[in-house]
């Protein structure tokens, strides 16, 4: 909300002849465009969570985050000990090495029998069995440089990396400790955007579509964004509820809501029409909810409003007069149609 300039006045009639008559002060009533709102509690979630564990087990050698910290999509996240997986691969690569001689060997030995076997020094069953020598060596060879691939893929899921960026919410206190396959060892959660799920009344389905901008209000928190928009609304009431659940994205680049906590969303779900916004403090309730407006002529108005929302330390309110100028803190001793001046 744009700062208000807070000026202070006094009561020229009702209030100057009086020493000891209270100042008053006025702030702006800021014009706005408004509608009929339906609010709705809900709940925050992270736009993405995933638990991160390796693929094979090992011991814990390095963790290279902790919890809290921010990491970025690819970031390396920690890594097993890897004595073990070196020497597979290193066996792996023996084992290629040995099987390309091998194959060599065999594919050079069938060459030279194609070629005696055209000028008649070789049987044909001697030159099928060297064929078939190579294609074995050949296949060798193959599974060779299959085991050494496995062996590389091995190495490779010894070292963890973030699918995605976002905030590492679970983070081994220390190392050393063993690691079984596919337990979770880390938790990253995706906290801009979060994602509000909230539910609707099916009557109002019609008027919130995707894309549609909502207010998002933290409970029992100070954040507050204009910003969010509805998702996704889901095809289908919930079976006890009658209600439609819906799906609302709010961003928080700075972190001032707080995932998995309760978020109040407000849907326009009317006409707009022309309303002010208006410090809580210059509200009065006493026989009926109130303001008191200068006029342009310098005198006072009780002039009675309607909310239709209510924000933190402000009200969107509708009035039958225009608004400019209101008293702040208004108090019983203020009487309609008393003149001030500014001072």
């Amino acid at each position: 909300m744009t700062r208000v300039m807070m000026v202070v006045l006094f009561a020229s009639q009702a209030f100057a002849a009086d020493p000891a008559a209270p100042k008053l002060r006025l702030v702006k009533a800021r014009e706005v465009k408004s509608s009929s709102k339906e609010t709705v509690t809900g709940q925050l979630f992270p736009s993405r969570m995933l638990p991160l564990g390796f693929e094979v087990g090992g011991r814990l050698a390095v963790s290279r985050v902790k919890k809290g910290d921010f990491v970025r999509a690819g970031q390396a996240l920690g890594s097993l000990d890897t004595e073990i997986a070196d020497a597979q691969v290193l066996q792996a690569e023996a084992g290629v090495a040995q099987a390309e001689a091998v194959a060599g060997l065999a594919l050079d030995v069938a060459s030279r029998n194609q070629k005696l076997k055209a000028e008649g020094s070789v049987s044909d069953v001697q030159n099928r069995q060297a064929d078939v020598s190579a294609k074995q060596a050949q296949a060798g060879l193959a599974l060779a440089k299959a085991q050494l691939a496995q062996a590389q893929a091995g190495r490779r899921r010894h070292d963890l990396r973030a699918l995605f960026s976002g905030t590492v919410i679970d983070a081994p206190d220390t190392v050393g400790g063993m690691v079984g396959p596919g337990n979770p060892v880390y938790v990253i959660m995706q906290l801009d955007p979060l994602i509000a799920k909230v539910t609707i009344p099916e009557d109002l389905r019609a008027a919130i579509t995707p894309g549609l901008k909502v207010r998002a209000e933290a409970v029992g928190g100070a954040a507050a964004t204009d910003d969010a928009s509805v998702k996704v609304v889901i095809p289908s009431a919930d079976p006890q509820t009658r209600r439609v659940p819906v799906e609302v994205t709010v961003p928080n680049p700075k972190g001032e809501f707080v995932a998995n906590t309760l978020a109040r969303v407000v849907f326009p779900v009317g006409e707009a029409r022309n309303a002010y916004v208006i410090t809580s403090t210059a509200m009065s309730t006493t026989g009926g909810d109130h303001v008191y407006a200068v006029l342009a002529d310098g005198t006072l108005k009780k002039v009675y409003v309607t909310v239709i929302e209510r924000r933190s330390g402000e009200f969107v309110v509708s009035a039958a007069t225009t608004l400019d100028q209101i008293v702040d803190y208004p108090t019983s001793a203020l009487v309609e149609g008393a003149k001030v001046t500014q001072r």
